[in-house]
Formats: structure tokens, C-alpha cells, sequence
């Protein structure tokens, strides 16, 4: 009996109550001991392997947590993995470590080259205790081996997860289907690092096979060649709520550049001033001497969190399938381009206009279904009512500088000063707005279409000369293609005479409007990245829609160095 019972003063109901007790409080975990001192190194594997059995099965009633200071995150799937080698140790024998330990440690200390953390892979704690291993005395403690010996089981098969589906969550755009990781998976994968005693040869595969995702880790050791050393900075939010909770944390960002001279004291407005200006100039920014959105963002963009945003662009790739069709259309919203891939070679590359950040192009998945050259262009119902509204009700004129024309139900045009503009809303809007087709309709002389629930589309522009600006999220939410024409006649490659290069060109001068089926769909992907390897270089592109700084925020916040 559980000695807490013993001293309990006698109560009737206790008759009833303390044999449940009894039974619930035995089976309360037991905190394994700290330390299991072992004389004899041939006896070091039997007491470990008592160990690992008593520490998997407290870890599994304790949520993964073994002692105060280590977790297992794959706690289940450890257990299960002890269990099949009757919990022997897998990477030491009698005090020494085995070649696949050292492989896995090796490949830890240099996971940062394929976008992982080595803090997710106990990394500190691992370090630590081997060094601690190399003590005569130290050596001896099976408690020690023990817990090296789940901390690297666990790392492995963290690792083996992290490499396979990375760390973002799945979601609508997702084109995996192992949404979770079988545990044979994990077992086949540790049999195949045992068998080889090498762990890197084991863990690599597991990686995308994308030449995009290639090309990043290419990008990504050129960056951390570049990095003599990591120093995590202070991170700013901004805008916030909070004025005086951001100053200090203004303060002590300065502080970390040596712009202020205390991160804590109060420190003159001149002096804040002269600080700010100082790091503008540095950076090539308006010296305004006021904190901003651009110098907040400048601030932020250190080396570490850097790697955060490759680390998070790595993880993209592996929302994908393993393998792309060999035929697609790939448009990168952050690097505003699109690129036609064919049998794995770049046919056509172009600059695109996207949407703005408060009307943004959808990350999505289709197939190039038809285009159309003259296209009439029908205004989305939210342009509607946020822009085109409120200028027609001033002067319904607008309706004519934008080459515009209201419908009916029937499709018949109706007079605008027939209409009382301000009778209309959201809940009462019985009129389409249509843009005629010309050289100054908004779609420009061609529009593809693909099926999306966005009602966005690839098109040309009457507005060429934006695509020359650097930065390009100027649309409502659809792809203005640059290349427009070259993309058409890929489409029609094989179908020449029905349709050769002049017939598209005549159509065109013709003004005339053609819809063209009859070729073979070409997938299109809309994706989000904001990095990318060229030419053996990273190449980090603004975070338009913020989108990682969201992710940021939700998966890498508080990653330390190691």
C-alpha cells in the first residue's frame, strides 16, 4: 500500500474510497532516478537497457517529459522503437558510442544547412552530455547513456519528419496525401541508418525533389558560408499597441547596433533622433529620425531571422507532391514571375503584376483550360462596391473614361444617368459593369482561364509599362503576364495548323475575339516564396503579404542560435 494512506485518521467512507485511491496514486509516474552509477562497463548495457524501459514508459505517462529539462517530442513512437530491439541501447555498446551515433550527431550539428534548428533536436542537451561522457567518472553513470539514448532516437525520427512534410501545417493547397507518418515509416527509416551506419546516406532522400528546393539549398550554404556567426536580435512588432512597451524594445534593438548607450536607461530625443537618422543613412533609408515601417522592417532583417524565412520557404516545397507534372506553369507571387516548365526545362520566363496587399493574388492550384484575345472584362462585384461606387455616384462620366458599360439581367446596356447611384448597394445591385474589349480594356488583348473560386485569371495589361517597376503587387488580385503572347502560342505548340503564329497576331490587329480549346490543359501553380537560389546565390524577395512574417510568428519566434 502507497505509504501516503497510512497516517489517514479513520473515516467510514474512507472503507469505500481509499482502495481507488490506492490504485490511482500507485500508478502515478516515478521520476527515474538522475543518476545509476555502474562499477563494471560489461554490465553498462544490461542497466541501460533497464532504463530506457522504465524512462520510455514514465515519458509515455508524462507526455514525453523525462526529467525537468528534456522532452521527448516522438515519445510514443520511441517507446515502439525500444520495444522492437527489447529496449537495448541503439547507439552505444558498454560505454562506447557507435558509428551511427556519431553520424546522427554530426548531421544535427549541421542541420541548419538543409533549413532545420538543432535546438528541435536536443542539440544543447545532446552536446552536453557527451562531453560529460568523456569524464572516467561520468562514463559510468547509466543514467546518462540512457538518456542520450532516447534523445538521439527521438532527434532521429523528429529529423525524419522535419525532412519528409517540414514543420507548416497542411492546408487547402496542400498536394501531399500522407497527411501523417506511419510508425513503420519511422522504424524502416532507423533499421535503414543502423544497417548503413550512416545516417545522412538514410536522411536526405527524405528531402523534396524539386529543382526549385535544390537550388534554395544551394543558395542556403552560400548564405551560412557568408555568416561568420548567428546573433539573435531583439525582434520589433509594429505596428503596436503598446507605445512604451515598443520604445524599450526600440532601445534595446538600438543598444544591440551600438546606437544608444544603454538598453535601459532614459535616453535624450535628440539622442533617439541622431540614432535613427544614423541607422537610415546606414541603410540607404529616408533619414526622418522617426521610427517607420521601413527602418522597423530593416531592423528585423538580421541573418538569423533570415534563415527563419529560408527555413520557412524550404518547408514550402515540401507541401507539394513529390513530383510535378512535366508540363506546368509556375507563378511565384513573391518574385513576381512566372515560369513555363516543360519536360523539365525552363521554356518561358516572364515578369507578372500581382494583387496588392489588400487585394491579393490567392496561392492556388488549376489547369489552363482555354484563352481568349479580346476579352471583356467583367467587374468583380467587390471593385464594384469598394472603388467604382463611390466615383459614379459623383460623376457618372467615370463610367465612360473607364471604357465602362452597365448591363442589366438581360445583358442589355442600360443609360448610367438612367440609374440613382445611390439607391444601389450590396443587398440591391440588379446591373452588371462590363469593360469593352480594346487596347485599353484593363484584361489588355488576351486573358487564360483556369478554374478558381477567386475568379482570377492570367491576362495581359493596358498598363505595360508597370511591368519595368521593381515592385509589382499593384492588381486587384489576377496575373498580368508580360509575356503574354509567347505563353498563347506554347498552348497552340501542337495544334499549328489550326492555329499558326500569324493567326493569333491577325486576330489580334483585327481587334477580333476568339475563344481557343482544344489543347491539352497545362497545371498551373500560384505560390507564395520569398526565396530562392539562382546561380548558386540566395535570393530573398520582399514579404509582400507578410505571409512570413505569420508564419514567423506562429512556428520559428523563439528558435535559439542552437
Amino acid at each position: 500500500m502507497c505509504r501516503r494512506f497510512l497516517r489517514c485518521p479513520f473515516n467510514p467512507l474512507l472503507i469505500l474510497i481509499v482502495p481507488v485511491l490506492v490504485v490511482l496514486s500507485c500508478n502515478e509516474p516515478t521520476e527515474p532516478p538522475e543518476q545509476v552509477i555502474v562499477k563494471d562497463p560489461e554490465q553498462m548495457d544490461s542497466r541501460v537497457t533497464k532504463q530506457i524501459k522504465r524512462v520510455t514508459e514514465f515519458a509515455l505517462q508524462n507526455r514525453g517529459q523525462i526529467n525537468d529539462t528534456i522532452r521527448l517530442f516522438k515519445d510514443s513512437i520511441v517507446e515502439s522503437a525500444y520495444s522492437e530491439f527489447e529496449y537495448h541501447p541503439i547507439w552505444s555498446t558498454n560505454e562506447s558510442w557507435l558509428p551511427e551515433a556519431d553520424s546522427l550527431m554530426a548531421f544535427i550539428e549541421r542541420s541548419k544547412e538543409y533549413g532545420l534548428f538543432p535546438s528541435d533536436y536536443h542539440y544543447r542537451a545532446l552536446y552536453g552530455t557527451r562531453l560529460l561522457l568523456e569524464d572516467t567518472t561520468q562514463r559510468k553513470d547509466a543514467a546518462h547513456w540512457t538518456r542520450a539514448e532516447l534523445m538521439l532516437t527521438d532527434a532521429f525520427f523528429q529529423l525524419c519528419k522535419d525532412l519528409k512534410q517540414g514543420r507548416l501545417e497542411y492546408d487547402s493547397t496542400t498536394l501531399r496525401k500522407d497527411t501523417v507518418l506511419p510508425g513503420d515509416f519511422y522504424f524502416d527509416k532507423l533499421i535503414a541508418a543502423k544497417n548503413s551506419k550512416n545516417v545522412s546516406a538514410t536522411l536526405e532522400p527524405l528531402q523534396p525533389k524539386h529543382k526549385g528546393y535544390d537550388s534554395l539549398r544551394i543558395g542556403l550554404k552560400s548564405f551560412l558560408d557568408s555568416v561568420k556567426s548567428f546573433r539573435r536580435y531583439t525582434y520589433l512588432y509594429y505596428p503596436s499597441k503598446d507605445t512604451a512597451a515598443f520604445r524599450k524594445q526600440l532601445q534595446l534593438r538600438l543598444f544591440e547596433d551600438d546606437l544608444l548607450p544603454s538598453p535601459t536607461f532614459p535616453v535624450d530625443t535628440s539622442i533617439w533622433r541622431k540614432a535613427l537618422s544614423d541607422y537610415q543613412k546606414s541603410k540607404g533609408l529616408r533619414p526622418t529620425g522617426r521610427i517607420n515601417e521601413n527602418t522597423v522592417a530593416s531592423l528585423n532583417n538580421t541573418d538569423w531571422e533570415k534563415f527563419k524565412r529560408i527555413a520557412i520557404n524550404m518547408d514550402r516545397y515540401k507541401l507539394l507532391p513529390d513530383t510535378l507534372p512535366p508540363t506546368y506553369v509556375w507563378v511565384n507571387i513573391a518574385s513576381y514571375t512566372l515560369r513555363l516548365m516543360d519536360a523539365d526545362t525552363l521554356a518561358l520566363e516572364s515578369r507578372v503584376i500581382v494583387g496588392q496587399p489588400k487585394t491579393r493574388t490567392p496561392v492556388l492550384t488549376s489547369s489552363i483550360t482555354n484563352f481568349i484575345t479580346y476579352p471583356q472584362w467583367n467587374v468583380p462585384e467587390s471593385i464594384i462596391f469598394k472603388e467604382m461606387l463611390p466615383a459614379i455616384r459623383k460623376d457618372t462620366n467615370y463610367l465612360l473614361k473607364q471604357n465602362l458599360m452597365v448591363v442589366d439581367k438581360n445583358d442589355s446596356v442600360i443609360s448610367p444617368s438612367s440609374i440613382n447611384w445611390h439607391r444601389l448597394s450590396k443587398k440591391y445591385f440588379p446591373y452588371r459593369i462590363k469593360q469593352r474589349e480594346g487596347d485599353d480594356n484593363s484584361l489588355g488583348v488576351l486573358k487564360f482561364n483556369f478554374a478558381n473560386k477567386y475568379a482570377v485569371y492570367l491576362h495581359d495589361t493596358n498598363a505595360r509599362w508597370l511591368f519595368a517597376k521593381s515592385s509589382r503587387a499593384l492588381s486587384h488580385g489576377c496575373v498580368r503576364v508580360k509575356e503574354w503572347e509567347k505563353l498563347s502560342h506554347f498552348l497552340v505548340r501542337n495544334n499549328m495548323d489550326k492555329y499558326p503564329p500569324d493567326t493569333l497576331r491577325n486576330w489580334i490587329e483585327r481587334e477580333e475575339k476568339h475563344v481557343v480549346w482544344g489543347f491539352p490543359r497545362v497545371p498551373i501553380y500560384i505560390r507564395y516564396f520569398s526565396a530562392e537560389g539562382k546561380d548558386g546565390k540566395l535570393k530573398l524577395y520582399d514579404d509582400i503579404y507578410g505571409e512570413d512574417r505569420l508564419l514567423r510568428e506562429k512556428y520559428f519566434a523563439d528558435k535559439p542560435v542552437q
